[in-house]
């Protein structure tokens, strides 16, 4: 059995079930969730379950399992303390990390696993896993179509608590306007007649700030408990300008178009000193 601890919100629950579905897949093993660490208040925001929005075959795990699985890291880490990472696997950094490809059985993944390459040759399965559990309904039906008709990029402006908490903003940073400029003549330069939709956790901000000089839909219908319209609709864009944010990034990785566009900003973090460079996949370009 594999356990994945989720933590954070839905992109980077997303990146911490794909890490435990390629280990439980490669180990012909089960994959459970450890969903204790949401729903904490001592953090700055507040997150919960939600992978329910899709088609997942993971169970929770049991208090029973975890308390199993935390036994065995214990008696390994009296043995030695080398043999710890055979029942918990912490992120060592942000980076992709080779190691974790070759954990074994009985392994608790712990960390974020932030890059596409720790679930490269499981990309479909993780795809199946990620289906939409219900169909969309109302005005997101009627954007559906629109989108699906038209060159549709999707355009991500990222606030909410990176701009709202001064530790976040810190850690984060915001993608400044010129990214979203640049990065809308990138595309308009090589995409016919397209029209950005986009996607703002501010949608305020974003009217006020935001002028692309191009054809736009703004999303605004859909409340803060459903993002995951948001990333349905995302992912029927044939394009996509990312913000430094793992909602997007999976919003341009679920679209399927083989001529996709994505841009992403060159920096990630606000200090830069992370190795991103495996965060991005190899066809996506940074600006």
């Amino acid at each position: 059995m594999i356990i994945t601890r989720l933590q954070g919100g839905l992109g980077n629950q997303m990146f911490q079930y794909a890490a435990g579905v390629r280990l439980a897949a490669a180990r012909q093993t089960r994959l459970k969730l450890d969903v204790s660490l949401l729903g904490a208040r001592d953090v700055a925001t507040p997150r919960r379950y939600e992978l329910g929005c899709f088609r997942i075959s993971a169970e929770r795990a049991t208090p029973e399992e975890l308390e199993a699985l935390l036994a065995k890291r214990s008696l390994a880490a009296r043995i030695s303390p080398r043999l710890d990472r055979r029942a918990a696997a912490r992120e060592r950094h942000f980076h992709y990390d080779p190691a974790v490809a070759r954990l074994p059985d009985d392994t608790c993944l712990q960390g974020y696993w932030q890059s596409a390459r720790y679930f490269e040759d499981s990309a479909e399965r993780v795809r199946q896993e990620f289906r939409f559990r219900s169909e969309p309904s109302g005005r997101n039906v009627e954007l559906a179509e629109e989108i699906g008709a038209r060159a549709a990029v999707s355009l991500h402006v990222r606030r909410g608590d990176y701009a709202a908490h001064a530790a976040t903003r810190a850690y984060h940073g915001l993608c400044p306007v010129d990214y979203y400029h640049r990065a809308a003549s990138y595309v308009a330069e090589r995409v016919r007649d397209p029209i950005f939709v986009l996607f703002s956790d501010d949608p305020e901000w974003t009217r006020t700030h935001l002028d692309l000089r191009a054809r736009t839909i703004a999303i605004e219908h859909n409340g803060p408990d459903d993002g995951a319209e948001d990333l349905r609709l995302m992912s029927l864009c044939r394009h996509h300008v990312i913000a430094n944010s793992t909602f997007s990034w999976w919003g341009a990785w679920l679209c399927t178009k083989p001529e996709k566009i994505v841009t992403a900003p060159e920096r990630w973090f606000s200090d830069g000193a992370r190795d991103t460079s495996d965060l991005i996949p190899d066809r996506w370009v940074r600006l």
